[in-house]
């Protein structure tokens, strides 16, 4: 789908359409502790390495529409405004130069937590299972394709109210260097 994008020339009225994900990806890889100000914040150290973890497919759920709380939980929900980089040809055992002509362009996710679930049992955290219910997944509604991510800056507003504002530029690992490191097998 994103090997040779073409303009149409069409037009459609916003009001006319429902939008749905920009793409439909095979998995989303999410990551934990990837920016200097936020670990400095939780007092956590630098990773060596990206932190990450997979959330299932099942999550996925196109910008505008409403994120669920699953019957079987009551605790408390968090979201998180974070960039989403859009792979856009296969991409394995990539090095850092090759990486970012892997890179179709930037989506923005909603990245929603269950967040007692996290640490309920202290000897397993479970990334996945608080962060994978249907609709915890986020993103859209468009790819920016022309776009330097270092210039770029999260910014999360609920009610009027901001949450988080951040330069993707203060990134431990940089888009590029990310790609090398997660599809390095």
């Amino acid at each position: 789908m994103l090997a040779n994008p073409r303009p149409t020339g069409k037009s459609v009225p916003l009001s006319a359409v429902k939008l749905l994900t920009p793409t439909t990806p095979s998995k989303m890889v999410a990551l934990v502790d990837n920016y200097h100000g936020l670990v400095a914040k939780l007092a956590h150290a630098v990773p060596a390495e990206p932190l990450y973890f997979l959330k299932a497919n099942s999550s996925f759920l196109a910008s505008g529409e409403t994120i669920r709380t699953p019957p079987s939980y009551a605790g408390k929900v968090l979201f998180e405004g974070e960039l989403g980089i859009v792979i856009g040809k296969r991409c394995r055992a990539v090095d850092e130069a090759d990486a970012a002509s892997h890179i179709f362009g930037y989506t923005c996710i909603n990245d929603v937590t269950a967040v007692d679930i996290l640490n309920k049992d202290p000897g397993f955290a479970q990334w996945t299972r608080a962060k994978s219910f249907d609709t915890f997944g986020v993103f859209g509604p468009v790819i920016a394709t022309d776009v330097d991510p270092a210039t770029l800056i999260v910014k999360t507003i609920l009610n009027d109210q901001e949450r988080q504002n951040y330069p993707v530029a203060d990134a431990i690992f940089a888009p590029a260097r990310l790609v090398s490191l997660i599809r390095a097998t």
